[in-house]
């Protein structure tokens, strides 16, 4: 066996075992790079190191320590409380505004299960509260995190540009936001009148209710809240909503500085965060405590770990292999409609960001061809191995379902696994349509 089939086998496993034993991705893949990099590549450790994703793991780690003090200083709860209000007892304008808070939070840096970790419970214990679908409920706030979720600030969509850029790929930031945008508010709006949202347009009862919502009978589970997990309402002792202080004063105004500084004066992501964290965590030296175990090292290690078996790939000349069997597919259409399948298949399993770390540079070759546009397909595949993740055996479905309360849970496993399957089927194929198909030849 050839050592570039090792080491496409070696990336099987690691997927395999991901998913069937809990187990991160990125320590498997780690593992997988010395081994495969060492017996089959003759590397050393240097050369597996190169592969190092040094720059994201910067931006990884500041932005998700910045917004991990937003979280514990209670920024985030203000955020959500505050959009609630604004509603004003409209019940069918709910589902939309916790879509729009989940974009909200991850188009500004937020991981996208971090967004679903916070706005979940709240929706959910809602959903409960005035009879909403759960599943409308959930999907909504996993698709508004997607949709979020490839803006240029954003962890998956700096991950993915970065990704572009290494490979030398031409690529385009406005247009892989636009497209996950747009796809995600096309499926919430199906959702929302497939779920009963139409209906719920009709009702004004409770209207004065919600209206003030956030006092005695706002739901529980919100970021910080120390809920039993029930799923009641905690009418008697109910917090009241939180107010706007001296820190989330100072966060907000860093997370604009955030947005500003990349956007406008194009300053690193990273280091950016990682600064304004710092200087949050210089004032409120309590409250930098707590967020730093909040960091999501775990999926810092995933990216790290992944990226750096790619470069092991690259480096053994896997890449080009691999390209080169897709491309000998024959029709580059069918070739990119593949590789949309199949990052929509793996990640509704385990890992988007995952997938797409190790598909797009295996999709290389075959996009330098030209025959099909790489702007388009980074795209579609983007949108392809996200779209997928309100699956139950995903992080996002997996929060989604074990924030519901009040729910015959195993029926609940059910919907959002036959609404998954449902995605899986039918996203890559309808990017495919609109993304690839219309620009080909």
């Amino acid at each position: 066996m050839s050592a570039e089939l090792v080491s496409i086998l070696a990336l099987v496993v690691v997927f395999v075992i991901a998913t069937t034993r809990s187990i991160n991705m990125g320590a498997l893949a780690f593992a997988a790079a010395f081994g495969v990099g060492t017996l089959a590549g003759g590397m050393d450790a240097d050369g597996i190191f190169a592969g190092f994703p040094g720059d994201l793991f910067v931006v990884l780690v500041g932005v998700t320590y910045l917004f991990a003090i937003a979280r514990a200083n209670g920024t985030t709860d203000w955020l959500v409380h505050a959009s609630i209000r604004l509603v004003g007892g409209r019940l069918a304008l709910i589902p939309w505004v916790m879509f729009a808070i989940s974009a909200a939070l991850t188009a500004i840096g937020a991981v996208s299960p971090a967004a679903v970790a916070i706005v979940a419970p709240i929706a959910l214990g809602f959903a409960a509260q005035y009879g909403i679908s759960p599943l409308l409920m959930g999907a909504m706030v996993v698709h508004g995190a997607q949709a979020g979720g490839f803006s240029p600030i954003s962890i998956y969509g700096t991950i993915v540009n970065g990704i572009v850029a290494r490979e030398n790929l031409p690529g385009n930031e406005i247009v892989l936001f636009l497209a996950s945008l747009v796809v995600n508010l096309v499926i919430a709006a199906i959702v929302f009148a497939v779920c009963g949202g139409l209906k719920l347009a009709r009702s004004a009862a409770q209207a004065h209710e919600l209206a003030t919502v956030g006092g005695g009978n706002a739901p529980t589970g919100s970021t910080g809240s120390t809920g039993d997990g029930s799923g009641g309402s905690g009418t008697q002792d109910a917090p009241e909503p939180p107010r706007l202080n001296a820190a989330r004063a100072a966060t907000l105004v860093s997370l604009a500085a955030l947005v500003v500084c990349a956007l406008v004066f194009d300053l690193d992501v990273g280091l950016t965060a990682i600064t304004l964290a710092v200087l949050l965590s210089i004032v409120w030296p309590d409250t930098s405590k707590k967020a730093i175990g909040q960091v999501t090292w775990p999926t810092v290690l995933l990216i790290c770990g992944m990226l750096t078996y790619v470069g092991v790939l690259q480096e053994m000349g896997t890449i080009d292999y691999a390209g080169n069997a897709v491309s000998d597919v024959g029709v580059p259409l069918v070739s990119a409609l593949l590789i949309c399948y199949i990052g929509a298949l793996v990640s509704a399993f385990a890992s988007s960001v995952g997938i797409m770390g190790a598909l797009i540079p295996l999709a290389v070759p075959f996009l330098l061809e030209g025959a099909v546009g790489p702007v388009a397909m980074i795209a579609a595949l983007a949108v392809s191995s996200t779209v997928v993740d309100v699956s139950p055996f995903s992080t996002n479905g997996a929060l989604v379902l074990a924030s519901a309360p009040d729910v015959d849970r195993d029926r609940f496993f059910r919907q959002l696994m036959v609404y998954g399957g449902i995605i899986v089927a039918v996203a890559p194929l309808a990017v495919w349509l609109v993304l690839l198909v219309p620009g080909f030849g």
